[in-house]
């Protein structure tokens, strides 16, 4: 597939994206919200629960993300913006790479885990290179932990369930919802 025909499909997937709502302080962490630690014996299960977590708190997750981006960057600007850019680029690189060698996309399906492990693997790597180390375990490596964390641990609920639905049946496209089919998740959301 030709880099024009890949920015087409890439562009044709964007046009019908909905930015999801936000959900309630009292939903996310507070009051109604309830947590468990994942039964680590069934790690499909576990999947399942942190990619429609992922789905249902997307906004929550972006917000948090984007502050702690703030903060770092108002200490370290100019490598905030290189390991934005070093990590953004890998990430591309490994997309592209999918969609165009089987191999690679055989892989990205069966182990989306190790993909997202080898992408901020190889950031870190060409990160400490370039000296942003810091600014990408903090800025970069730590939101996204978080994220990890709190969609490990957070029960679904029955509302939480019916949005997903309404994503994986192709009603609703959202952003995290493209981020997750780019690592090779698509098929696990919505089960």
């Amino acid at each position: 597939m030709s880099t024009a025909g890949c920015s087409e499909t890439l562009l044709s997937k964007m046009v019908d994206v909905q930015p999801p709502p936000f959900r309630t302080l009292d939903d996310f962490l507070l009051g109604s919200a309830r947590f468990s630690v994942p039964d680590v014996r069934n790690l499909e299960r576990w999947n399942n629960r942190i990619i429609n977590n992922l789905l249902y708190y997307q906004s929550n997750y972006f917000a948090s993300a984007v502050a702690f981006l703030l903060i770092v960057g108002y200490f370290q600007p100019l490598h905030l913006i290189l390991g934005a850019t070093v990590v953004i680029l890998l990430f591309l690189g490994f997309v592209w790479a999918a969609e165009n060698k089987a191999i690679i996309r055989r892989f990205r399906r069966n182990h989306p885990s190790l993909c997202l492990a080898a992408i901020l693997g190889s950031s870190y790597l060409l990160l400490s290179v370039l000296g942003g180390v810091a600014v990408f375990l903090f800025g970069i490596a730590f939101p996204i932990l978080m994220i990890l964390i709190h969609a490990s641990v957070r029960l679904r609920s029955l509302k939480n369930k019916l949005e997903n639905k309404l994503e994986s049946i192709g009603l609703k496209r959202t952003p995290m919802g493209l981020l997750l089919e780019a690592l090779g998740q698509e098929q696990e959301a919505g089960s």
